[in-house]
């Protein structure tokens, strides 16, 4: 058998939605079309590195495309790997499942969806290559379709292509759900996974991969991510090089403040964790989670000047000459002697419902019924947006001040 290179990809998510970073944030921006550039680093990869062929075990979009655009964008890039001879072979996921997906395109010819109706083998004479997939026609997919797959095909390196969470990954949906050992049993020399969106090496006899998503949508999905290159020869698998493709990132750095008593000390401590994450996002754009830990002087000071220690924080980030926005702070510190979990708990659940659209004008409707029937001379001038705002301060200074233990 010759020897080739075959890159493994999963869960592009292509133009995928921000989720959790707000669009108001200066630098938001840079992440609105990471997917797609991400997915333009996967491509130039496959020319750089001349491929036998690519492997996209499933969700290569996040759902039904708002418009064509997104479709001919894949096309696009398909169409780069075809004036290449670089093949590529494509399952259908959850998320891009049959029924999913109304519109549709035309793709080249070297691109290759697997059946939605049952397993299906592809050999490649040319690397005496036998790939075995199947897409999914519907979203939710409870059996376990490893079992169907084939025996190995003799004389030639398998792979089978599946997508789904295994026995269950944190975070993830069950999804075709299967062991190591239903995998094992088909033979194979090596099985392209996806779904589950961490990079994970499941098994080496044989190789059971999952790669990642090609680029994190969320503050949960930190670190570098990308794709797998594989190396073959001889019919087995040589090595595994695990390649970061992202186009932007999110990482958490958590700050220990236990005995800082200035705010000189804050920041130093906080310009060492952020220096850090900074340097290895590679001068990507950084979204990046802080939390404050740690018991100090310091605590009350942090928790009532909380938008200035975030703009200082974003400060310091800016400073680092980067593309780097604090995406929130989490102030998890305690006074000395004093729990502080609740009133940190507090203070994010406060942010995040307080900024939402529909719990505004919610609030903003009761209190105009309420001054419409009370009649109350001393809110009756008041227009009842302004006193939502008063309502939701008074609250919060309420709450906290109970958190705190104070009168």
């Amino acid at each position: 058998m010759s020897a080739f290179k075959f890159l493994h990809a999963a869960d592009l998510h292509l133009d995928s939605p921000l989720r959790g970073l707000s669009r108001r944030l200066d630098g938001a921006s840079a992440f609105v079309g990471a997917s797609r550039r991400a997915f333009e680093n996967l491509v130039d990869t496959a020319i750089r590195e001349q491929v036998a062929f690519l492997v996209i075990a499933g969700d290569v979009y996040d759902g039904d495309w708002k418009d064509y655009a997104t479709g001919h964008f894949f096309v696009r890039q398909m169409g780069r790997l075809a004036a290449e001879r670089i093949r590529v072979f494509v399952l259908r996921g959850n998320h891009d499942a049959e029924s999913v997906i109304t519109k549709h395109l035309p793709h080249p010819e070297n691109v290759h969806y697997f059946s939605t109706r049952a397993v299906e083998t592809v050999t490649l004479d040319d690397f005496h290559v036998a790939l075995h997939g199947r897409g999914f026609a519907n979203r939710h997919v409870g059996e376990n379709v490893a079992l169907a797959y084939p025996p190995a095909v003799r004389g030639h390196f398998n792979i089978g292509v599946l997508h789904t969470s295994l026995t269950g990954r944190e975070g993830h949906d069950v999804y075709a759900p299967c062991t190591v050992g239903d995998l094992q049993r088909a033979g194979y020399d090596y099985w392209a996974l996806g779904h589950v969106h961490r990079r994970e090496i499941v098994a080496e006899a044989p190789h059971v991969v999952f790669p990642g998503n090609l680029q994190g949508r969320h503050a949960r999905e930190t670190g570098p991510k990308g794709a797998t290159l594989v190396h073959v020869a001889d019919g087995r698998v040589l090595r595994l090089e695990a390649l970061a493709l992202d186009a932007a990132r999110f990482d958490h750095v958590e700050v220990d403040l236990t005995g800082a008593g200035t705010s000189a000390e804050f920041l130093e401590r906080a310009r060492h964790g952020i220096a850090a994450a900074c340097a290895s996002a590679e001068g990507r754009p950084l979204a990046l989670r802080v939390t404050l830990k740690g018991e100090t002087a310091l605590s009350d000071h942090l928790f009532a000047q909380a938008e200035q220690a975030r703009e200082d924080l974003q400060a310091l980030a800016l400073g680092e000459g980067g593309h780097a926005l604090i995406e929130k702070l989490r102030n998890e510190t305690r006074g000395k002697g004093r729990a502080r979990p609740l009133l940190a708990g507090f203070e994010e659940i406060l942010a995040e419902v307080s900024a939402d659209p529909a719990f505004r004008q919610d609030l903003v409707n009761v209190l105009s019924g309420i001054l419409a029937k009370a009649r109350l001379s001393d809110g009756a001038h008041m227009e009842p947006s302004a006193l939502a705002e008063a309502v939701v301060a008074a609250a919060r200074g309420r709450v906290v001040a109970a958190l705190k233990g104070e009168p």
